[in-house]
């Protein structure tokens, strides 16, 4: 089994539209449906503060982290018509954060690299 700390974790923070909140919120079902069918998913939740909304979630690898991109596509689609994606961070081992920039620089991420865990 491989590490805990060498998972790839998606960061994306959304803030609803004016009276969107609960639009949004009702959103999370969907996303939740489809990320429970995904093997290489590790956790994913969403949390909310008022009108912030921020996705929790984890992947075995870079690749896990694209596919879950494509398998929800339609839900985003869905919450980008009632909040706005403000910030998106991406966490893990150097090689998989390299392996998602061509991929994510849509997005334009903030990149973060592992430097020191517990495990090391």
């Amino acid at each position: 089994m491989k590490p805990f700390s060498n998972f790839v974790s998606l960061h994306p923070y959304f803030k609803a539209h004016p009276g969107k909140v609960e639009a949004a919120k009702a959103i999370f079902s969907r996303f939740v449906e489809k990320t429970a069918m995904e093997k290489d998913n590790l956790f994913y939740c969403f949390t909310v503060n008022g009108d912030e909304i921020f996705c929790r979630e984890a992947y075995e690898s870079a690749e896990g982290l694209l596919a879950h991109l494509e398998n929800v596509s339609a839900p985003l689609a869905e919450m980008l018509k009632v909040a706005d994606l403000v910030r998106v961070e991406v966490h893990g081992p150097a090689e998989e954060v390299e392996k998602l920039k061509a991929p994510l620089a849509d997005l334009n991420p903030a990149w973060f690299t592992l430097e020191a865990s517990l495990e090391e």
